[in-house]
């Protein structure tokens, strides 16, 4: 990469502790070190709480107008959920709000109850959430001792089962979801089904799509076939790119398939088309009237 901080997506492993802005903070202060002056947009795909670790996605120059593009496909997560108290916040930070007996926990009945969370659901965020409440974050608030009340979102867990079991103290789970999927609040939800209560003592993001999380220290530059693999394929011609810039259509004729298969039943992310010029990827297409349109330039590509 040089001295000078390329554009692309960034696998980076966020550590226990941290907060996902401190993690964009060291990229933003890599991109001023290496061009003074220059303003790089900078931002994460998608937040981690600060006792969880993981996989996070770091977007840099052009990048950053591909997050909502990141929302709609499986992010898989392991966590360990202990059993007898519901906390305010949903983890083991939090202050207990509720407690109750574990005694009659059976591997039996937490598969039940587990089961009956997957698919698409209305799902409350936790108080202590990035969700906004009157332009703030929810946490915020819920810092300063307000009073949060957030309504439910549409969410959707493609699959869930858990890893192993501790009873009655704990258990470890593995899930894949969609983006705005709370664990905080499936381990809430789990411990009230039960009667017991329940939180989260560890969160653990492995993978987002395809993209693993690439462990301590490690960061994974991505960019050209390897953004977006979800999405269908489009090789552009000079005299297209042209074309696409004067905002006319080109033939929807050579679209290739996608480099990456979504899981089998997982929802369609509707995802443009990657349009590909001298290997970068320069524009997103989308199919209307029988042809491919610009929706989106990336100047420059990535």
């Amino acid at each position: 990469m040089g001295g000078k901080l390329s554009p692309g997506i960034y696998r980076v492993h966020k550590p226990v502790g941290a907060t996902s802005f401190s993690v964009v903070q060291r990229f933003m202060e890599e991109a001023k070190a290496a061009q003074p002056g220059k303003r790089i947009p900078v931002c994460h795909g998608g937040t981690l709480d600060p006792f969880a670790e993981g996989l996070l996605l770091v977007l840099v120059g052009q990048a950053p107008r591909l997050f909502e593009l990141l929302h709609a496909v499986p992010k898989v997560y392991e966590a360990e959920v202990v059993w007898g108290t519901e906390t305010d916040t949903g983890d083991l930070h939090g202050r207990p709000v509720l407690q109750g007996d574990t005694a009659a926990l059976t591997p039996g009945a937490l598969d039940a109850a587990l089961a009956s969370f997957v698919g698409w659901r209305e799902q409350v965020p936790p108080a202590t959430s990035a969700k906004k409440v009157g332009g703030e974050p929810a946490y915020r608030k819920a810092h300063r001792g307000e009073a949060v009340e957030l309504p439910p979102s549409r969410v959707y867990l493609h699959a869930a089962r858990w890893l192993s079991h501790d009873l009655p103290r704990a258990s470890r789970l593995w899930l894949s979801c969609r983006g705005g999927y709370y664990v905080r609040s499936l381990a809430r939800d789990v411990g009230r089904a039960l009667g017991c209560g329940a939180h989260l003592s560890t969160l653990r993001r492995t993978a987002i799509g395809p993209w693993e999380d690439p462990g301590l220290g490690q960061r994974v530059w991505l960019h050209g076939r390897d953004l977006l693999p979800w999405a269908r394929v489009r090789t552009l011609t000079d005299a297209e790119v042209g074309e696409l810039r004067r905002e006319r259509p080109i033939p929807p004729s050579g679209v290739q398939p996608a480099d990456w298969k979504l899981p089998p039943g997982f929802p369609d992310p509707e995802a443009p088309v990657r349009g590909f010029h001298q290997g970068r990827l320069a524009f997103l297409l989308r199919e209307r009237d029988g042809a491919l349109w610009s929706e989106l330039e990336l100047r420059g590509g990535l």
